[in-house]
């Protein structure tokens, strides 16, 4: 018999209503509603303005043209120090117990195969989606000025965007794919799941359910990305990531699932290149009919696979920690 049964009990209280919360953390330093609000504010500022201010500082205004490697270690460094330290001060300052907030405990490798299993779903979900909503952005474009004038002004923002992801992704040799992957994939991960699947949805549970909680936060997340026409992808990829964090109670697993989504679109940049990997207006009227079967039999697939983890997952997870004290 195992001697840590205390560890291996799962913490039923973080898979209660927002009173149980409270229970736990009785007496938060500030309300978890606008610790959440203030969070989601001073991190925005820190890191999208701050951080762009600092670029600018260091790089000049000619930044596109400042050297790369450069540009991905101020990325990368800008979010352990503006977006990661932040969060660990706020968790600390207002709740205290930063372990229970943020969920920090190790998930079972079952646990974590069933939502990579989801991942491998959605991610073609959500590119079937895109080209669909790329179709009918040109379709509502084409039929009123006011609209091609919006889309005219995404496309310049997106345009921006692309280019400066791309130039990111571009690597020359091992050693610069080796810190993409720790910039553009790892990093994020943990920096940004801390903070948003961690702190900031935690401090919404106080006062919202959990489903609410994990769609609040995936709002934020997709817009804190400054991505217009991957926003609604950004956000649907961010309710998932708050499901498993709050189904596993665990941050590990939404850390693990950003981590794959974002090398899975390194290395699919690396093996095809900029063009295929950008391009997501490829639907036309011959082939989106396609598209459309694929992303209506995926989202069919992907709802059928949220319905069994909820019916099933926590007896799966009960049945884990019956094993762990064998």
């Amino acid at each position: 018999m195992s001697d840590n049964t205390n560890n291996s009990e799962p913490n039923e209280e973080s898979l209660n209503d927002p009173e149980d919360l409270f229970r736990r953390i009785p007496n938060p330093v500030m309300p978890p509603l606008q610790t959440a609000i203030f969070g989601l504010v001073s991190v925005f500022l820190l890191y999208q303005i701050g951080g762009s201010l600092l670029t600018l500082a260091i790089f000049g205004l000619d930044f596109q043209n400042a050297d790369l490697n450069a540009l991905r270690l101020l990325t990368g460094a800008g979010q352990f120090l503006l977006i990661l330290v932040p969060s660990l001060i706020l968790t600390k300052y207002v709740y205290h117990d930063v372990s229970f907030i943020l969920r920090i405990k190790l998930p079972g490798m079952s646990e974590l195969l069933i939502f990579i299993t989801g991942l491998v779903i959605l991610i073609p979900l959500l590119q079937s989606f895109l080209y669909v909503q790329s179709y009918l952005i040109e379709l509502w474009a084409g039929s009123s000025g006011f609209i091609n004038s919006i889309k005219q002004f995404l496309d310049t923002i997106n345009e921006f965007v692309e280019k400066t992801y791309s130039d990111l992704l571009r690597a020359e040799n091992l050693l610069e794919a080796a810190l993409i992957i720790i910039v553009v994939s790892i990093t994020p991960a943990i920096c940004e799941e801390i903070f948003f699947r961690g702190f900031i949805q935690r401090s919404f549970e106080f006062r919202f359910s959990p489903l609410i909680s994990s769609v609040i936060t995936a709002v934020f997340f997709g817009f804190y990305h400054f991505n217009p026409y991957g926003l609604i992808a950004l956000i649907i990829l961010g309710v998932y990531l708050g499901f498993a964090a709050y189904m596993s109670n665990s941050i590990v697993v939404p850390m693990i699932l950003h981590f794959l989504n974002n090398f899975t679109a390194i290395m699919i940049f690396f093996i095809f290149g900029s063009d295929d990997f950008m391009e997501t207006n490829l639907a036309t009227v011959e082939n989106i009919p396609t598209h459309i079967t694929g992303f209506i039999i995926l989202a069919i697939v992907f709802t059928g696979f949220i319905f069994l983890v909820k019916k099933y997952y926590s007896s799966i997870k009960r049945s884990r920690y019956d094993l762990s004290k064998v």
